[in-house]
């Protein structure tokens, strides 16, 4: 393994814990943890809660404001296979 090799696992380390901290922060705040996807349409997001569900909403702009639009909730197939495409991508265990 070269220097280089070794520098990029050693980053891409940091960047996966970072991203199950602030994860983990979320959850203890009780707020929803957002993971984008290029599988869905543009504006749409997977949100996932600390007690495992994770619905699909939809953000848009209505002047200043930020809303967001409810779409669905994922069959816990759905779920399984979202968490584990997201922890894939982005390091995880």
């Amino acid at each position: 393994m070269t220097a280089l090799e070794k520098e990029l696992a050693i980053q891409d380390k940091k960047f996966a814990a970072t991203i199950e901290r602030l994860r983990n922060r979320n959850f203890s705040r009780n707020l929803p943890f957002l993971i984008l996807s290029n599988k869905l349409p543009e504006g749409q997001g997977y949100y996932e809660y600390a007690d495992g569900h994770i619905e699909i909403q939809e953000v848009y702009t209505i002047g200043a404001d930020i809303e967001t639009r409810f779409i669905r909730t994922l069959s816990e197939a759905e779920t399984i296979v979202v968490r584990n495409d997201f922890k894939l991508k982005n390091g995880l265990q």
